[in-house]
């Protein structure tokens, strides 16, 4: 299957009840795992985000990151349930997901570079790419892995003391 069909597939793909039940197994002990991190090496602060901001926030990151970063590095590079052996493909793609936040520190987002070469954030992001990419595999889908990319980083912009999307840039 070429790339581009590889990653309509994965648009057009619908999980199946066991698809979201899967996607909760994993899902639900890689946040917990990534607020256990976050929250014993200060990375995630708890306390009162900016309600006000919200919506704004719940939009933004549907698009930027969760399907864009999802749609490169699990659409593109993870292929769905008719792999029979993804984990090559599953560990190069989570691999390349935690080296792009770096990356993208010290050239899209200046503002990020120091938060995203932090190896306790490294790790959280680590986590959330395999949990992200085993979704995507499972289901054939790439949805369970925007939904989980997506609650992960409005629930740290809100109410973990993630930074606001304009002070990345």
């Amino acid at each position: 299957m070429t790339l581009s069909r590889r990653l309509l597939a994965s648009f057009a793909t619908l999980p199946d009840g066991a698809g979201w039940r899967f996607t909760a197994l994993v899902g639900v002990p890689a946040l917990l795992a990534m607020a256990a991190i976050g929250l014993a090496t200060g990375l995630y602060q708890p306390g009162g985000g900016d309600l006000s901001a919200l919506p704004l926030t719940l939009l933004t990151v549907l698009f930027v990151p969760a399907i864009g970063e999802e749609a490169v590095f699990r659409g593109l590079m993870v292929p769905g349930k008719e792999a029979a052996r993804p984990v090559l493909a599953i560990a190069l793609s989570t691999a390349l997901y935690v080296l792009w936040h770096p990356l993208e520190g010290f050239t899209f987002l200046p503002g990020a570079r120091q938060l995203f070469a932090r190896p306790d954030f490294l790790l959280a992001t680590g986590l959330l790419g395999l949990a992200c990419a085993l979704t995507r595999w499972r289901t054939g889908s790439i949805w369970p892995a925007v939904l989980l990319h997506w609650a992960a980083v409005v629930i740290w912009k809100t109410w973990l003391g993630g930074p606001s999307l304009d002070s990345l840039g």
